[in-house]
């Protein structure tokens, strides 16, 4: 009887054991997982700015800003052209916000010309114009009869006129200035021949002409640095810096419009004056 119930009392308290397991056994509820992130939808649209430019160094330059701009709300798209005509053309037409490529002087003659009305906004850079060597190296002992390339539209021949000037290779006309051409040569003691072309084929000619006088902007495509290539050049301190600084334009009417407010804010930065010394090492000199 004694041993009946105390297995009795076994089995009551192993029972009672397991009910007392069983409460404190409690089911965990899988942790929550946390919210997955939403990146920020990026709904901003970018506003598109055109630009015209030739390659080297208006492009190159006009890449450096493309983040900047972005930052500010604006993709830069650049349209790169071989020749001084057609960027004045589509801004003109209205195709293309801007251009960056020229200096005033061919500017105000583009628009006499071709009655356009295409203005400044932005004073960039400056790139001295230079006489490279071609056939011959050596102006100060120049071939009788040398022929010399030089640009064709009229601001440019003259530049290039008035550099063999002050090099004392011609003499030209009084008063002819800005407006020089070869026929306004009254002294050319070495019987120079002039060789007028499209400036930008005169780099292609280097092997059969002389000498060539190159933009800076060719002058780079073709190899040549103004610092330590070009036989003579424009002076950093000279009218010339002033006068044929490179500008950005747009057609009249479109000066004031934010996304070309942003673009010279770009293309002004210390960030772009610290990128074309670097650079160019002096073939292309930003200016203030």
């Amino acid at each position: 009887m004694k041993n009946i119930k105390k297995l009795f009392l076994l089995l009551v308290v192993a029972a009672l054991a397991l009910g007392a397991a069983g409460c404190q056994k409690k089911e965990e509820a899988p942790a929550e997982k946390p919210a997955a992130e939403t990146p920020a939808a990026d709904t901003a649209e970018l506003k598109k700015i055109t630009v015209a430019a030739t390659a080297v160094p208006h492009a190159e330059i006009l890449e450096q800003v493309k983040e900047d701009l972005k930052a500010e709300g604006y993709e830069l798209e650049i349209v790169v052209f071989s020749d001084y005509v057609q960027p004045n053309l589509v801004v003109e037409a209205g195709d293309i916000d801007a251009n960056f490529f020229q200096h005033k002087p061919y500017l105000d003659d583009f628009n006499k010309e071709n009655k356009t009305n295409i203005v400044p906004v932005a004073v960039v850079h400056y790139e001295p114009l230079g006489i490279y060597p071609g056939k011959s190296n050596d102006l100060s002992n120049i071939p009788d009869g040398a022929s010399i390339a030089v640009p064709n539209d009229t601001t440019n021949e003259a530049r290039a006129l008035l550099l063999f000037e002050a090099n004392g290779l011609i003499k030209v006309k009084e008063g002819a200035g800005l407006s020089a051409t070869k026929k306004d040569i009254v002294e050319n003691p070495h019987n120079l021949e002039i060789v007028e072309l499209e400036a930008a084929q005169v780099a292609r000619v280097a092997g059969e002409t002389d000498f060539v006088v190159l933009n800076g902007n060719y002058a780079l495509d073709a190899g040549f640095n103004v610092a330590t290539d070009a036989l003579a050049k424009e002076e950093q301190d000279s009218e010339a810096a002033q006068v044929y600084a490179n500008i950005l334009c747009v057609k009249a009417g479109n000066e004031e419009k934010e996304e070309i407010k942003a673009l010279i804010d770009a293309l002004k930065s210390d960030k772009i004056k610290s990128y074309i010394a670097e650079t160019y090492q002096g073939a292309v000199i930003a200016m203030d």
